[in-house]
């Protein structure tokens, strides 16, 4: 029985992947692959290995969590070195700790390996530090997008009264929703707020606004999934210190 590899992708951007992470695809039989995962990563692999792809979109699943964590334990016990390639970080939104549960369970050996994600990446490349020791001095990761769809799995409350700067994963959906919680709970409607639509990437937008003005501005650029929310006072130094130039290929930065 060989072991899996529960592995973090990063953001987008290829380069941002971690030396361990790149031994993992490099060394694998099988990968399990995600949708946000960067594809040129697969090339990468052996020859040989098995590529099977696990993309979700919203509302709609290629392949069920229970059909994953199956193959999973399916290919190990065959004597094969499986990757499960994420997204960003398996710990973090990747539903990482579903499989390692599953594996566990069935005695298969694993391991994690973290890798950058986007409630990170995605502000920096924006030209928004997540922390500023005047601006911020707290931030929280929330997911904009529950079980059964909707924001309110979030302690709305708590976070608009106690946290400065809000990253916010999958909520561009619910983005009405989240910003007229957050006033509704004490948070300043001016408050500026960042959309970063596929964060790290040369497909990298950013449009700014408050939480007031966000929805009609995100739906007027036609921001949709996958994209970043950053809510906070940290927002306003995009204007000082934003570098990555968006809209401009690769190879001409």
């Amino acid at each position: 029985m060989r072991k899996v590899y529960l592995v973090g992708a990063g953001p987008g951007d290829p380069d941002l992947i971690t030396v361990k992470a790149l031994n993992c695809i490099k060394s694998a039989d099988v990968i399990l692959y995600d949708r946000l995962v960067n594809k040129s990563l697969l090339e990468e692999a052996k020859p040989d290995a098995t590529l099977i792809y696990c993309g979700k979109l919203p509302n709609y699943h290629s392949m069920k969590q229970e059909t994953i964590n199956s193959l999973l334990v399916k290919y190990a016990k065959q004597g094969k070195t499986v990757t499960r390639l994420k997204g960003g970080d398996p710990f973090v939104f990747g539903r990482g700790a579903e499989e390692a549960e599953a594996l566990a369970k069935n005695g298969i050996p694993f391991e994690i390996v973290p890798g950058i994600t986007s409630g990170i990446a995605a502000p920096a490349y924006a030209g928004i530090p997540v922390t500023h020791r005047e601006l911020g001095s707290s931030f929280a990761v929330v997911t904009g997008h529950g079980k059964k769809g909707s924001p309110d799995c979030a302690n709305w409350q708590h976070l608009a009264r106690s946290v400065d700067t809000l990253v916010i994963y999958m909520g561009v959906s619910n983005l009405k929703t989240i910003c007229e919680k957050l006033v509704k709970n004490g948070k300043k409607c001016n408050t500026p707020v960042a959309l970063i639509h596929w964060g790290t990437t040369a497909e990298q937008r950013t449009v700014i606004g408050t939480l007031s003005t966000i929805v009609e501005i995100g739906q007027k650029e036609k921001i949709e999934n996958p994209s970043m929310i950053v809510i906070g006072e940290v927002v306003k130094l995009r204007k000082k210190i934003a570098w990555f130039k968006e809209g401009v290929p690769c190879f001409n930065r």
